[in-house]
């Protein structure tokens, strides 16, 4: 499916000042996480955003929003917005702006903790050493 780079960029552009930001690949397009909580994602030539349930009924009362039913079923808290609803930077910036203040309500709790990863490679091997001194302490 892809998504919009265009659109992707504009979002990068939106989450910029921001040091908790990673991408995803999910949904069949892009998702950015923001502290480890998903707050929007592009899929295809729409946002993806996440508002939550308290907010969901709003976020559809605006123009351009619509369920996001990706498989075929709402969810409820998640909105698609067509590209006619995101064509200014105020557009896009208080839609993104939702989806951040959702996720930065959510609980630490029940935050999935962002991936680690290993610079330049540095520590692939670990996970095999590791399981290899598990099995010989096992072994003993």
């Amino acid at each position: 499916m892809g998504y919009d780079e265009d659109l992707a960029a504009r979002v990068r552009g939106v989450l910029s000042e921001r040091d908790d930001v990673l991408e995803r690949k999910m949904f069949g397009g892009l998702a950015f996480m923001v502290s480890g909580s998903m707050c929007c994602g592009i899929v295809g030539d729409e946002l993806m955003v996440r508002v939550g349930p308290d907010r969901y009924e709003a976020a559809l009362s605006r123009p351009h929003a619509r369920p996001m039913d990706f498989t075929g079923r709402p969810l409820k808290g998640m909105v698609y917005v067509g590209r006619a609803g995101l064509r200014t930077a105020r557009d896009l910036g208080r839609w993104v702006g939702e989806g951040v203040a959702f996720v930065e309500e959510v609980p630490a709790s029940r935050r999935t903790p962002p991936p680690r990863i290993a610079a330049s490679g540095a520590g692939k091997a670990a996970p095999k050493a590791a399981a290899k001194k598990r099995r010989s302490k096992r072994a003993s």
